[in-house]
């Protein structure tokens, strides 16, 4: 097949994660918990000041500067009233996608994510356990601040579901998965501004699968040929899908891409990314992210010129997304959705740039997935999210 040029493609993160043994891993997140506990108190404050609080955003702050630099390097464009609530939704995503590091078996992680199922109930309750993450999200949200509890348990429910079967049948099904896990991770931090948009959360799922899609491609060698038992994944943050504990790998393409472009697997394991038709598939998954990424710019662009978006959002009416939810949307003037626009710009601009950089990388090595390149630090990150901000271009 011959592969067209990918033009504007976009965005996902990911700084490459430092290698570490799978007990350097634990040992990282169990010498950090005890850090956090180790002080003696009395009572647990959730006051916005209180010195709780305080070592909470400390500790998720340094999670996401280690686990996820991109995120980090982009807070710089989150508004400084809601950055406690987005280090809490960040440490959060990272927390669920380190659980297959950090445990040896799968009823083992299965456990970790009913304990956050559970710690988030309590976190909404304003009765947090000894967790930074439950911590800043109850704090945050005693100030009088509203977050959607069903959004935090259906990321849950995604990353849970992919501990014991990490492929995918189809592109719907990856798509669906980059919805329920990235676009939702968005629309959280849009609702802690807080925005409710039917225009921001339009373009926040479009970007988002855009990055689910992409972290997904990142994921592919490291799950193919994942590291050996003594040593840390080097999964992309966020990809919330596990490392086998088996010799041979599981292979995440969507398996109707793998059957189109006539893609074995036994090929992928025996001769890596030379395996027939491998570079045509990555091209046909990486063009559906790139895809979603031209839709938000188009929208974005007739938004800003007065034009309708062009295209209803897929997903007005599944829960959190109740019409109801965004007041008179449909009579409101352009100058107010140009206002929302701007407000929460800064949230689905990030992850749009990162994306794209990383997919601009793809290209230039022809859609080698296994290419070494492809998990360098991405230095020109903030310069490149300084510049589109400037513009107001995603």
């Amino acid at each position: 097949m011959s592969r067209c040029t990918l033009e504007n493609m976009s965005t996902t993160c990911a700084r490459r994660t430092p290698w570490r043994t799978q007990a350097q891993a634990r040992s990282f997140f169990f010498k950090s918990r005890r850090s956090f506990t180790a002080t003696p108190r009395t009572r647990l404050s959730i006051a916005r000041d209180s010195p709780d609080v305080q070592k909470a955003q400390v500790y998720c702050q340094n999670l996401v500067r280690n686990y996820d630099s991109p995120s980090y390097t982009l807070a710089h464009f989150i508004r400084p009233h809601m950055l406690p609530a987005y280090f809490a939704i960040r440490a959060f995503n990272i927390e669920l996608a380190r659980i297959p590091d950090v445990v040896s078996m799968p009823q083992i992680g299965a456990m970790r994510m009913q304990f956050w199922r559970d710690t988030i109930n309590k976190s909404f309750e304003l009765t947090p356990p000894q967790e930074p993450v439950a911590i800043l999200l109850a704090s945050y949200l005693k100030q009088g601040h509203k977050l959607n509890k069903t959004w935090f348990q259906r990321i849950i429910t995604a990353r849970d579901r992919k501990l014991t079967h990490p492929g995918f049948t189809n592109l719907t099904e990856l798509e669906s998965y980059a919805e329920s896990t990235y676009s939702t991770l968005l629309y959280l931090s849009l609702s802690a501004l807080p925005l409710n948009s039917l225009m921001m959360d339009h373009l926040a799922s479009h970007v988002g699968k855009a990055a689910g899609i992409t972290a997904v491609l990142r994921g592919v060698p490291l799950l193919a040929f994942p590291s050996p038992p003594n040593q840390h994944s080097n999964n992309p943050v966020g990809l919330g899908m596990p490392t086998t504990r088996e010799k041979q790998g599981a292979i995440t393409l969507p398996l109707d891409v793998m059957s189109q472009y006539g893609v074995r697997e036994e090929d992928i394991f025996r001769n890596g990314g030379d395996a027939a038709g491998l570079r045509d598939a990555i091209f046909a998954v990486a063009t559906r992210a790139s895809d979603h990424l031209i839709t938000a710019r188009t929208m974005l662009k007739n938004v800003r010129q007065n034009q309708d978006p062009g295209h209803e959002f897929e997903h007005l009416n599944d829960e959190g997304h109740e019409p109801g939810r965004y007041g008179t949307e449909a009579s409101m003037s352009a100058d107010k959705r140009k206002a929302e626009i701007d407000e929460g710009f800064g949230i689905v601009m990030g992850p749009a740039v990162s994306t794209q950089l990383w997919l601009n990388r793809l290209q230039k090595v022809d859609f080698d997935i296994f290419n070494g390149t492809l998990r360098q630090v991405e230095w020109k990150l903030p310069f490149l999210a300084w510049l589109r901000s400037k513009r107001g271009e995603l």
